[in-house]
């Protein structure tokens, strides 16, 4: 994509991210990866260091498609901001792995080739999982992973208030095993409704599985999730404290073993190993049976544009290697991520603590899906304020969620 538009809907995008990044510096000209020699991998994860599996992977790659690979870690918001601010500058890296909701925002701005300018082959991805990098009917990349929400147990205490956690399969059921903990004594459940985008990734599980939609928070469905997580707040089920819990801090309370239950991911696999007690997972449960739709987490591999498109080819087939099946489990454990392809999934599956999430994310859902893409964060915005008011008691959860739509409808 090129030509005026495309300039200046680069220029309104990065006038936003220079706000956020607050001065940080970008690339500059003598960066620039369209001159010829490495080609440059941006991702977001800066925990990996040079010795790394996953820069390993990566070198491979490039040593495959018969190029040198050089690879940056950033932050995820950093990330976002530096690669707006390339693209403008016409500096982009040749291949960008970013957090699934950006790539709505960095097709939006024109920075990403199409799967089909690219020709990356995205037949074998799960189309739950593929939606994600979708927008108006194209495909800006290739899903390297994928996490999401499911809820972690104590077993230790549930067996000693007698609750089954077999048994739990709706919202009836689960309110039951929260009274029984309650009355032995213990505490119930815990998990983020901070007002952020944490608190509504918690949240969507229980607003999908109402079935509710995001282009109407107001529903009647609706209000019944967020109705649930008030109640139980009043009930004692949940601490106060989830209105200011991120996931993080969720987690830490769930690990002093007074907790029966805990909505976290995937990433959080590695500490459960750590706990004092033993652990299990559930899949969160709809309100009327099955597993709810939980958001997915994790990145996708795009292509940007560049100015020489005689670089393309090697950056597919960098992309390509990086999500071959063979890579992608690999890849994907290290991550502690489900792979997007099912033949993937399946291997994974036979590890019976990945069963229960391969299950959620076959369930899942992409938060800027459904043709939502930018739109997306705004009414994130005012679902999470919802879910504030009605936490704190401000407001009924009807009245909370007819203010969001509101809201929504006009930002």
């Amino acid at each position: 994509m090129t030509g005026p538009s495309r300039r200046r809907r680069l220029a309104a995008v990065a006038v936003i991210a220079l706000a956020v990044a607050a001065g940080s510096a970008c690339s500059s000209s003598a960066d620039d990866p369209t001159d010829g020699g490495a080609y440059l991998v941006w991702d977001p994860y800066p925990q990996f260091a040079d010795d790394s599996e996953w820069v390993a992977l990566l070198k491979k790659c490039g040593t495959s498609a018969g190029v040198t690979v050089e690879r940056t870690g950033y932050d995820t918001t950093d990330l976002t901001n530096k690669a707006l601010l390339a693209a403008q500058q016409g500096n982009s890296p040749d291949v960008l792995i970013v957090d699934n909701p950006v790539i709505s925002t960095l097709a939006e701005a024109g920075a990403l080739t199409t799967t089909d300018d690219n020709k990356l082959d995205v037949s074998a991805m799960e189309k739950n999982l593929l939606g994600a990098g979708q927008s108006e009917g194209k495909t800006y990349g290739v899903p390297i992973g994928a996490n999401t929400l499911a809820l972690y147990y104590n077993k230790d205490l549930l067996t000693a208030a007698g609750v089954d956690p077999a048994a739990i399969k709706d919202w009836t059921s689960l309110n039951a095993a929260l009274s029984t903990v309650k009355a032995k004594g213990k505490k119930g459940i815990t998990f983020s409704a901070i007002g952020t985008e944490e608190g509504s990734f918690q949240f969507l599980p229980w607003f999908w599985g109402s079935g509710a939609q995001l282009t109407s928070l107001d529903s009647p469905q609706a209000v019944s999730a967020l109705a649930l997580w008030a109640d139980w707040l009043k009930q004692g089920y949940a601490p106060n404290s989830v209105i200011n819990n991120t996931q993080t801090t969720s987690w830490q309370e769930f690990a002093t073993g007074n907790y029966a239950f805990a909505e976290n991911g995937t990433w959080q696999l590695a500490n459960a190993e750590k706990l004092g007690f033993s652990y299990g997972t559930i899949a969160i449960p709809a309100s009327a049976g099955g597993p709810a739709p939980a958001p997915t987490g994790g990145e996708f591999v795009s292509i940007p544009v560049q100015k020489n498109t005689g670089r393309y080819d090697k950056s597919q087939q960098i992309v390509a290697c990086l999500t071959s099946a063979d890579n992608l489990l690999t890849t994907d454990t290290t991550l502690s991520y489900v792979a997007p392809v099912a033949a993937v999934q399946d291997r994974q599956a036979a590890d019976p603590k990945l069963k229960v999430w391969v299950e959620a994310v076959r369930a899942a859902k992409g938060r800027t899906g459904d043709n939502l893409g930018t739109k997306y964060p705004k009414i994130s915005e005012s679902l999470w304020t919802a879910v504030q008011s009605a936490l704190s008691g401000g407001k009924s959860p009807q009245e909370a969620l007819r203010a969001a739509q509101a809201a929504a409808s006009t930002r």
